[in-house]
């Protein structure tokens, strides 16, 4: 084929509306826009995002696709992405409501409820639609499955009332414009908080790790001692049946000697008279472990280390459910077996190993201690990831397909003229959730391994970002200068008022650290590109473990509330 027939034969490819024009364009959409989204200016970048504005250039400039194929790509990949989304959030999600995440989670809803009030107030005040709102809203604070709820609530009310399907594109482009160009401030804005309240309240980073460090020693009342066997009644017993699973957490044996021989003793170890133990314990039960074993003598951890024990560092794969809902503080994992944890992997996010970190299975932990202590550990975590690495798909799309019956399920409300849905964003969410906090209890294998898990968020996000920036690139820029440029102020209104309170709430009322803080305010508004900024600024990777605490949560709430605003305006 001569030059000549070829650029003919690639326009008609391209313009001919059919399934290969349609995935030719939403392939070169993504590609580009995954290339530029490389680019950084200040160590910020807008990444995935630059999918959706490519998309919008590219619908400007005359590229269509299918209204038919391009909402089935849009549906799909926003479900595909908050399904991957809930597996990976599900198992922490109810513990995240306890001890300390409970404060933090109030000032998460706190968060989500100022967002709305002052989208409706702006609402009231400029006569703006409320559907434009809702989608300047989801930009102020990055959330992009809110955006799709919202419009996936939009077209079904639309169509309800008798609308046509250029309707209900119509109005799917409207709140894909306002989200398009409030979104960069959104993100902007949320950095320039963080940054102001850090100079407002006089924050010394510096100081402020020195005292988190300081607290978390004083909190940390677990220690060792030593005992000799010398209580007949538990001469020939196992240390499960006497240890048992009620004390287990309080009491553990681990290390054993007897004779000149030292070994870390299983549970199935009988105890003899004269063997010396050495016991993790806290102050609650030290009196109890005298009772229990028998006379208490000096520790010398010389005495207990076998001769030429050398360090090792390794990575370990929690693979035992059991393990879920644990945090270091509770395993206490270097008394007991010798051995420091050092950092842990989750979901692609490299944690600092802070004693309240909660574990799940699929985490990684890298540890240093000697090889039988690992050994030990190994066998407490289970250590094969074998078992992680392949993905459950029956699971997944049997879940799939229970997430959009319940989020097609209407949900009826007196003062409101349609139904409530969770929708395609918040039925899957819900369902995925459930199936991660609940699916190890049932022996559902519902854990994903890390690479796939982001290989199918990635996948969705990319896929709806190019679905809704080319529907709605056609009548973008007639919307930004008919009025749109405002949607930037709003935005930017809808992401500092809240953040300004909640920030002053945490610190003043609460008296969180900083690191604390910028957790909360990073999930709180669902948004990485903060999180990323906040950890380089702290120097610390604390942020992302509080940032976890409120995630679960606030996505939740951030769906649920612009499918609420929708729902208002109706």
């Amino acid at each position: 084929m001569g030059i000549t027939t070829f650029a003919p034969a690639m326009k008609e490819l391209i313009l001919n509306g059919g399934t290969a024009s349609a995935i030719l364009i939403l392939a070169l959409v993504i590609g580009l826009g995954l290339y530029v989204g490389r680019l950084k200016f200040k160590g910020i970048s807008l990444g995935s995002t630059w999918i959706l504005f490519i998309g919008i250039l590219l619908g400007h400039l005359g590229l269509r696709v299918n209204p038919s194929a391009l909402s089935f790509v849009k549906d799909f990949g926003l479900i595909l992405f908050v399904f991957a989304i809930g597996l990976q959030v599900g198992p922490g999600f109810f513990r995240s409501f306890k001890k300390d995440g409970l404060p933090m989670n109030m000032l998460a809803i706190l968060l989500v409820v100022l967002a709305v009030a002052t989208t409706f107030i702006i609402h009231l005040v400029t006569g703006e639609q409320l559907d434009i709102m809702t989608g300047v809203m989801s930009a102020a604070v990055t959330n992009t499955p809110g955006l799709g709820a919202a419009q996936q609530t939009l077209a079904d009310a639309t169509a309800a009332m008798g609308g046509t399907p250029e309707q209900v594109e119509a109005s799917s482009s409207r709140l894909a414009s306002a989200y398009a160009v409030a979104y960069p401030l959104g993100v902007l804005g949320a950095i320039l908080i963080v940054i102001t309240l850090r100079v407002m309240l006089h924050i010394d980073i510096s100081r402020e790790n020195t005292q988190v460090l300081q607290d978390e020693d004083e909190e940390n009342n677990a220690f060792r001692m030593a005992c000799k066997v010398e209580n007949p009644a538990i001469f020939g017993r196992s240390i499960h049946s006497i240890v048992g699973e009620e004390n287990s957490e309080h009491m553990v044996v681990s290390r054993m000697m007897r004779g000149d021989k030292v070994f870390f003793p299983d549970l199935d170890s009988e105890l003899h008279e004269g063997d010396k133990l050495l016991i993790v314990t806290d102050v609650q039960h030290k009196d109890k472990v005298r009772i229990v074993f028998g006379e208490e003598f000096p520790v010398d951890m010389k005495q207990w280390q076998r001769p030429g024990t050398k360090l090792m560092s390794r990575r370990l794969s929690i693979t035992q459910s059991k393990i879920t809902g644990k945090n270091l503080r509770k395993l206490d994992i270097r008394q007991k077996y010798g051995v420091t944890v050092t950092r842990i992997l989750r979901a692609g996010i490299d944690l600092q190993a802070d004693p309240d970190l909660v574990l799940q299975v699929g985490d990684s932990i890298q540890v240093v201690g000697s090889e039988e202590g690992i050994m030990q550990l190994a066998k407490l975590v289970g250590n094969q990831p074998e078992t992680l690495q392949k993905p459950n798909l029956v699971v997944i799309f049997f879940g799939i397909a229970i997430g959009v019956l319940v989020g097609m399920t209407p949900i009826y409300f007196s003062s409101m003229p349609q139904p409530l849905k969770l929708g395609l964003a918040g039925g899957p969410l819900v369902v995925s959730i459930l199936l991660g906090h609940f699916g190890p209890k049932f022996r559902i294998t519902t854990y994903t391994a890390l690479g796939a898990n982001l290989m199918i968020r990635e996948i969705g996000i990319s896929l709806f970002m190019a679905a809704v920036g080319l529907s709605a690139g056609e009548n973008f820029v007639n919307s930004l200068v008919n009025g749109g440029y405002m949607w930037v102020l709003y935005g930017f209104l809808i992401t500092v008022i809240p953040m300004t309170i909640v920030g002053l709430l945490g610190r003043l009322a609460l008296k969180m650290d900083f690191f604390k803080l910028c957790g909360l305010l990073s999930g709180g508004t669902t948004d990485p590109a903060l999180l990323t900024f906040a950890e380089q600024m702290s120097g610390s990777s604390r942020v992302a473990v509080h940032y976890a605490t409120v995630y679960p949560l606030t996505m939740f709430l951030r769906v649920v509330a612009a499918q609420i605003l929708i729902m208002i305006m109706l």
